[in-house]
């Protein structure tokens, strides 16, 4: 017995020498602009296990903690800044993380029939559930709900359009043919209203909205995706929030497919990143990525499949309001950018007319080739003019953030641990 006490004791100290104090990770940046605020991936496994901790924190070079995370799949996600052609360094050891101030949120909305609504702190979206189609509504594409704060606001945007007792009022005076008092209150409150932090002026109906992923027929077609039928948030924050999508069936060529989207949006990013898969296809199939073009502007949009981007300079919805307040409130809708990066090689992209469109004259689409059993990985997102906080101030802007995005997806950091 004593001598396999000293044994485990011996072999606890040899463990305990054997484990570093401290990982370093270095990132490396191969291109001839510096790169600030983008999330480098690291082994958490791996790096737990080098330093026999339970509990990491990062920190840069000068000893300063770095906002963390371990995502779902694994990854110690961070923020960096590396400089032209330039290296930075951070530590990792174990320890304790901060309490950090989250930069993304999002989750289901069930008492806005099953929406599911994103964000971080720059740019928020939504998309659809089977609550509203169950409703008959159809609206198959992702929304654009626009920012100009770099505060969370998705929770409060519901919270003061769902509020109950100022629904009560409203339908109250409406019984009493007070119509305009019940309009005014809503326009006090309503999201689509903007009350400082931004609003949704995004129209998307039955259309793929900003970048909806679909399948093409043998004719061309876009069958389009129904709202999603199951979900799973795999990621909360607080750089990084994802949710797993699960769509019902389409029948493409009359064959029956299910489709899989993982999308996530990391801290500081315009553009999400999804990466979707389908069940049941037998053969190969073009897959698309969607901008509705909507009748305010129906040339603004740029293609360049070179370079894998595509964008496009969304007007707002004139119609959103009764016609009385649409002269004040469409004004406030400044001008809201639409993109879908795809890096693959062999991309085509084309402008697509289709008639019966509510309001719009078709989509630009960003399409390849998918082969069964495997997955397709694209991005898309937004911007908005009227957002101080950010550059992108115009169409011009716009195409050169997507530029940089798709040359930075193509020259990702390059991370080393020892």
């Amino acid at each position: 017995m004593k001598k396999t006490f000293l044994f485990l004791v011996a072999a606890m100290v040899v463990a305990t020498a054997s484990a570093a104090d401290k990982v370093t990770v270095t990132v490396s940046n191969s291109l001839k602009t510096a790169r600030s605020g983008e999330l480098v991936e690291v082994d958490a496994a791996k790096v737990k296990s080098l330093l026999g901790a339970t509990s990491i924190v990062v920190k840069d070079a000068d000893g300063r903690e770095v906002p963390c995370q371990i995502t779902y799949d694994g990854k110690l996600i961070f923020q960096v800044g590396v400089a032209a052609k330039g290296k930075s360094i951070y530590y990792v050891s174990e320890g304790t993380p901060a309490e950090y101030e989250p930069k993304v949120f999002g989750r289901q909305f069930p008492e806005r029939v099953d929406d599911i609504a994103w964000e971080n702190d720059v740019v928020a979206y939504r998309c659809y559930g089977p609550a509203l189609q169950r409703n008959g509504e159809k609206a198959y594409g992702y929304d654009v709900w626009n920012k100009r704060t770099s505060k969370l606001v998705v929770e409060e945007r519901y919270a003061n359009e769902l509020n109950p007792d100022i629904q009560r009022a409203m339908a109250k005076l409406r019984s009493l043919s007070e119509g305009d008092l019940a309009d005014d209150i809503y326009n006090a409150v309503s999201y689509h209203v903007d009350h400082g932090n931004g609003m949704d002026c995004y129209k998307v109906g039955s259309t793929l909205g900003c970048g909806t992923s679909a399948l093409l027929d043998s004719k061309g077609n876009i069958v389009y995706p129904y709202c999603y039928v199951d979900y799973d948030i795999l990621d909360k924050g607080p750089l990084r929030f994802t949710v797993r999508l699960q769509y019902g069936k389409e029948t493409v060529d009359g064959v029956e497919v299910t489709e899989t989207r993982v999308v996530s949006l990391d801290a500081g990013s315009h553009l999400n990143k999804a990466v979707v898969s389908y069940k049941g296809m037998t053969k190969a199939l073009p897959f698309a990525s969607g901008i509705v073009i909507h009748n305010e502007n129906q040339k603004g949009f740029f293609l360049n499949p070179e370079l894998g981007y595509m964008g496009y300079e969304d007007r707002g919805d004139p119609n959103q309001y009764k016609e009385k307040y649409r002269y004040e409130q469409n004004d406030d809708f400044g001008k809201i950018f639409v993109g879908v990066v795809m890096p693959q090689a062999g991309v085509k992209m084309e402008y697509k007319e289709e008639k019966g469109l509510p309001g719009a004259t078709g989509h630009i689409l960003a399409s390849t080739t998918l082969q069964p059993e495997t997955a397709i990985t694209y991005y898309f997102g937004s911007g908005w003019n009227r957002n101080p906080e950010t550059d992108i101030l115009s169409l011009t802007d716009w195409e050169a953030y997507l530029s940089q995005f798709s040359e930075l997806v193509k020259s990702p950091l390059k991370v080393t641990i020892k």
